[in-house]
């Protein structure tokens, strides 16, 4: 067995760790969330922020359609988090 990687093979980190269209359960920083693929948009995914003070969360759709890593998904959680007014509990503006 070789050193070098195998082609097509993806590390670990980076390995979605779900099937694709059921949801995730995603803990960042005390806020929950649940992530699940849209339905017949490849690479494009709900954000609901269940802890949250109300009824929110986001979108986001990959260019290439590919498969969100779970470390992909509590980094784009982080990005909208770090965006919320605390005041508002919404989008600061």
């Amino acid at each position: 067995m070789s050193g070098e990687p195998e082609p097509g093979v993806q590390p670990e980190h980076l390995r979605p760790g779900h099937e694709q269209g059921d949801p995730v359960m995603v803990t960042v920083d005390g806020q929950d969330f649940r992530v699940q693929a849209r339905a017949g948009a490849a690479g494009t995914y709900d954000f609901d922020w269940l802890s949250g003070p109300h009824d929110y969360g986001f979108g986001l759709s990959r260019s290439d359609g590919s498969v969100m890593s779970r470390a992909e998904m509590e980094a784009a959680i982080r990005e909208f988090l770090a965006e919320i007014d605390p005041a508002t509990g919404y989008l600061a503006e």
